[in-house]
């Protein structure tokens, strides 16, 4: 594997994009075009970030970052796909992450935010091109994209920074008859091997993960993009926060953040798998 540093190299370039702020429910409230440049500096032993904001009518916001080491909040892949965010949720403090990925000249990146009462306040998902490219954005995701069967591979990031773990992943997702969504994860090998059957109340263009001790609430957006994290985060429960990317009608990006029940984030895992077929309906 690349070095995080050489991993967040795979980022550079001029992206021309937009800020897109949804509600917890999908609604969308605002949209702000931007331009973000990234540049290895001294050799690439320094990282400039300079991020434009061009919002309608309104001055223009300028925003400089510059990077010579990583810290443990943020992490990135191979690919550049990258999270960062707090390294612990407590209750009465806002929380939140940021999750990256990249597919040659595009990258998806989003916000998950919540607030002081540890409910989803808010969804920023940011859509961008490289410049002088015009590889289009993907139409809005739609449940039926998503049904069939999966497989694909998992790299998962420990907080603690201990050895990679890579392993094979298959995803099955029916919808029934009930309109409920059934999903079936299989993930691991030998030993490590797990299945975790789930389903979801589906309402549009938003999916429920209702039947835990913490409800999980998936929204279908622009871009084939999906946000998956819980509605409220509850004390004394493990919990994960993730974006996912249909970037091809067939081939799709995940990007997991995942926390233990003291509420300490433990792991960040990518996932990239592929349609092996169709989905169908489940009568019964």
């Amino acid at each position: 594997m690349r070095s995080q540093w050489e991993c967040f190299l795979q980022n550079q370039g001029s992206w021309h994009g937009s800020f897109t702020t949804f509600s917890p429910k999908g609604q969308q409230l605002k949209d702000i075009p931007s331009v973000l440049t990234i540049e290895g500096l001294d050799d690439n032993r320094k990282i400039r970030l300079t991020l434009r904001y061009l919002p309608p009518e309104q001055a223009i916001f300028n925003r400089v970052l510059e990077y010579t080491h990583l810290d443990r909040y943020l992490m990135f892949f191979d690919t550049g796909a990258f999270s960062q965010g707090a390294l612990q949720w407590a209750p009465y403090g806002e929380f939140g992450a940021e999750f990256g990925l990249i597919e040659g000249n595009r990258r998806l990146r989003m916000v998950q935010l919540y607030n002081r009462e540890s409910q989803l306040k808010q969804l920023t998902l940011i859509r961008e091109k490289l410049a002088g490219t015009d590889t289009p954005e993907r139409p809005a995701l739609t449940l039926e994209q998503l049904l069939g069967e999966w497989c694909g591979e998992a790299v998962t990031l420990y907080s603690d920074l201990r050895s990679p773990d890579i392993y094979p992943t298959h995803l099955k997702l029916q919808h029934h008859e009930s309109n409920r969504l059934v999903q079936q994860l299989t993930f691991g090998t030998e030993e490590s091997l797990r299945t975790i059957t789930s389903s979801a109340k589906i309402d549009g263009s938003i999916l429920y993960f209702d039947e835990g001790a913490v409800s999980t609430q998936v929204l279908l957006l622009p871009d084939g993009a999906s946000s998956t994290c819980p509605i409220t985060v509850k004390p004394g429960h493990s919990f994960f926060l993730e974006v996912g990317w249909l970037w091809q009608p067939n081939q799709r990006q995940r990007l997991i953040r995942s926390f233990n029940d003291k509420g300490q984030w433990v792991s960040l895992t990518l996932v990239r798998e592929h349609k092996v077929s169709s989905g169908h309906y489940i009568k019964g």
